[in-house]
């Protein structure tokens, strides 16, 4: 099993410790190294300033939003992010969510699993350099009738095929995305509900496909916090567990809180969406169980740790990605060397 890290949204303040965080994990040999967008700042702009102060670790986009950019756009970063960083650019795609995509880039939330597949199908058309044209329910290239014509993307890659990852949380995205890329990138993953809750969709996807779950990447994050304080170190997280499963989309359309269900806290997760949208966030995350922070974590000593990192590796996953957490800088960088000891200590290193 490898590692990555997950620098998470760049502008929340500590902006010069994420570069920090990124170079140290480059010299630890972590596999790579992840950035995210929603509606602030933007994944390629961050990743090219990681790439551009780093040696060996890929970087990766967790994920660039689907209704941000028109696919023959996402294949030109990607094609150009991967020249420009010497091959170790990854491509992560995900929908987003209806709050997102139509407030703020005015993209219709609708039949977001097609949109998806043809999105990938046009990405990996004009990345392989071939004269793009493309016939689909959301997309058509060139447009008819008109001026346009199928042109080849002049930029070549440093490698022939760039690895796309999708992020998926539901049954039937996970499906496709086993069926149609070559990772998953997971969020609130459980090494005790992930068979259940994500792995054997993907493998149905790949089934479908005609290929098993070899060479495919199962990418979960999990932030990351050493201590003896079990619950101290829990309560960090509370905020964060609240905000996805009870605020993160609408009521009717939470992929997180859905998540939770699905692990078994059906009643909890209805609390704790009730109190986040009435306004009453403290009572949100207090009303997370423990136990689901917990098993959604990696807390306490490195023997700890490793010892859930052998759980996460034997139900399939593949590449850990951590989010080492801290107040300060040194903290960071002492939980992102405590990752390192955990795997060797859990005999799971290449």
């Amino acid at each position: 099993m490898r590692l990555g890290i997950n620098l998470g949204y760049w502008g929340a303040g500590m902006d010069g410790d994420n570069l920090a965080v990124a170079q140290e994990a480059d010299r630890l040999g972590y596999d790579v190294c992840w950035a995210a967008e929603a509606y602030g700042s933007d994944a390629p702009t961050v990743l090219t300033w990681v790439a551009a102060q780093t040696e060996s670790i890929d970087v990766g986009s967790a994920i660039m939003q689907i209704p941000a950019r028109q696919p023959a756009m996402t294949a030109m970063t990607a094609a150009t992010l991967d020249s420009l960083s010497g091959g170790r650019f990854r491509l992560g795609l995900g929908v987003s969510g209806p709050q997102v995509s139509e407030g703020w880039y005015g993209v219709k939330f609708d039949k977001p699993l097609a949109r998806t597949r043809e999105y990938v199908e046009i990405v990996r058309r004009a990345m392989s350099r071939e004269r793009l044209s493309y016939e689909g329910e959301h997309w058509t290239l060139p447009l008819p009738d008109g001026p346009g014509k199928p042109i080849k993307l002049t930029v070549h890659p440093q490698r022939e095929h760039i690895p796309l990852y999708i992020a998926a949380i539901g049954p039937k995205n996970l499906e496709q995305t086993g069926e149609i890329a070559d990772g998953a990138l997971l969020i609130f993953p459980s090494a005790e509900h992930l068979e259940e809750t994500a792995v054997k969709h993907l493998r149905a996807g790949r089934e479908k496909a005609g290929k098993t779950m070899e060479g495919f990447d199962v990418c979960p994050t999990l932030p990351l916090a050493v201590g003896d304080d079990i619950n101290g170190l829990a309560d960090m997280f509370r905020p964060y567990t609240a905000l996805y499963v009870g605020g993160m989309g609408s009521r009717k359309q939470n992929f997180y809180n859905q998540l939770a269900q699905r692990m078994g806290y059906e009643k909890e997760a209805a609390e704790i969406q009730d109190k986040y949208l009435s306004g009453d966030k403290n009572g949100a995350a207090a009303a997370v169980p423990h136990q689901l922070i917990d098993q959604t974590t990696l807390l306490g000593s490195v023997e700890r740790i490793a010892e859930r990192m052998q759980a996460y590796a034997a139900a399939g996953v593949t590449t850990l990605t951590l989010a080492p957490a801290g107040f300060t800088l040194d903290e960071r960088l002492a939980a992102l060397h405590a990752g390192t000891d955990a795997l060797e200590l859990s005999g799971l290193t290449a």
